[in-house]
């Protein structure tokens, strides 16, 4: 039954990716990171440049799991009551009444996360965590999926806040599109010369019940002891390591074994593999290491850090992965 639930998983992923790919073209690794956030049930951070299709790839997976939409440009002058909502008095009625904000929806797109001051950004990362907005006493609960990608620019930090590092760990995972090369960017020309307007229009593949079960048919996936240690020690290798004043948490292990499960889920496997570990360690657990400041100066990333812990740890033979 299980292989079954993977095997339907996996079908219909490769559905979604290729949808969305008509879209955003030539970048199968990052979409196929980002799905498995959602199907992890977690956060996506965008940090890249301005023009990398950001926008568009969130759009993109709205309309095809046919999730309701909803985009936040964040400025310094947004107020954490712009993001969540606010009650306002009705004169008809004598009485308040709330208006919902725009992160009452399935699929948020948070913009320049960073340009907003740190109230504001903490009213959205406190819905992230508690799946629910507590206005003047009153609990609303948001509508499973809720499923939040942000973005940040990397080069501009006049006028920004940055996250710091106890927020950053609320995103389940961390990644960059890029520049694509020379034969997809010119794909991303052709095809908008053969449709004659910028929009693209793509098909539902799956409605949101859709991606709830398929989130729930990921914890299917089995984890053995072996391969959960490994887990357990490239964290820790983090942790140890001479380079950073602080190394992942027990929620970085957590984010490694739900992506890692949802890695061989999109394979139609039922069991997690050391290399499926492998696969999404740098992007899991990068944004959850604080360095040591003088390492700037010799150009060493967290990137370098998780990559250096997965040299460094055994990986466990293979007859343990099952």
């Amino acid at each position: 039954m299980a292989i079954a639930e993977l095997e339907r998983v996996a079908s219909l992923s490769e559905r979604i990716l290729d949808e969305v790919e008509r879209a955003v073209v030539g970048k199968r690794e990052v979409l196929e990171l980002v799905l498995m956030g959602f199907l992890a049930d977690g956060h996506v951070l965008l940090e890249d440049y301005p023009g990398l299709a950001k926008t568009l790839l969130a759009r993109s997976f709205a309309q095809v799991t046919d999730m309701e939409f909803s985009r936040i440009q964040f400025t310094p002058d947004l107020m954490p009551s712009d993001v969540t909502g606010s009650s306002i008095y009705n004169q008809r009625t004598g009485d308040f009444e709330f208006r919902p904000g725009p992160i009452f929806a399935n699929l948020l797109l948070g913009d320049e996360i960073n340009r907003a001051p740190p109230k504001t950004q903490a009213a959205l990362l406190e819905a992230m965590q508690e799946r629910q907005v507590t206005i003047e006493g009153h609990t609303n609960p948001l509508d499973r999926p809720f499923l939040v990608i942000a973005t940040q620019n990397p080069i501009e930090y006049e006028g920004t806040y940055p996250l710091p590092e106890a927020q950053l760990d609320r995103f389940i995972l961390r990644t960059s599109i890029g520049y694509p090369d020379r034969e997809h960017e010119w794909e991303v020309l052709e095809r908008r010369v053969e449709r004659k307007v910028d929009e693209v229009e793509l098909d539902v593949v799956v409605d949101r019940a859709a991606v709830l079960e398929m989130q729930r048919a990921t914890e299917q996936v089995h984890v053995s002891k072996p391969v959960g240690y490994y887990m357990v020690d490239i964290v820790k290798a983090t942790r140890d390591s001479s380079r950073v004043q602080v190394g992942a948490s027990p929620r970085g292990s957590l984010a490694l074994l739900k992506l890692s499960r949802c890695r061989a889920a999109l394979e139609g496997r039922d069991f997690v593999t050391p290399d499926d570990v492998k696969s999404v360690a740098v992007p899991a657990l990068t944004h959850r290491l604080m360095l040591r400041p003088e390492l700037w100066v010799q150009r060493i990333s967290s990137d370098d850090v998780v990559q250096q812990a997965l040299d460094s740890v055994p990986t466990p033979p293979a007859e343990d992965h099952r």
